[in-house]
């Protein structure tokens, strides 16, 4: 029997554009999406993270390696610089093994990324 692979978005903004606060505010996500989605770190399959052009201090994904999260495969990339788009904002998303159903899953938008949900 196969396990449903399941999609889990989620964003943050920081203020500044430096290592500490790109690594908090990711942690921060991470967790607050596992603590919503009542996950277990070995049921994440991967995590695609983006950063907006704004954010190069550090890597978001670093951040999830220092949650011990180490099995995780994990991607960062660039955001799609659009004209008007919220700055300095993480997006992440993450893929999970679940059985529930994907309506079910709660992604989670903190800080200035609460603007991209409607």
């Amino acid at each position: 029997m196969t396990m449903p692979v399941r999609g889990i978005r989620g964003a943050i903004t920081v203020s500044n554009n430096t290592k500490e606060e790109i690594i908090a505010a990711t942690k921060e996500l991470l967790l607050e999406i596992a603590k919503k989605n009542q996950l277990k770190v070995e049921e994440v399959v991967s995590i695609i993270f983006s950063a907006t052009k704004d954010l190069d201090a550090e890597f978001p994904a670093a951040a999830a390696r220092d949650l011990g999260w180490n099995e995780t495969p994990l991607l960062c990339s660039s955001e799609i610089d659009v004209p008007g788009s919220l700055p300095k904002c993480i997006r992440v998303l993450l893929h999970v093994n679940s059985e529930k159903k994907q309506k079910e899953m709660r992604h989670i938008y903190l800080k200035e990324a609460v603007k991209l949900r409607r």
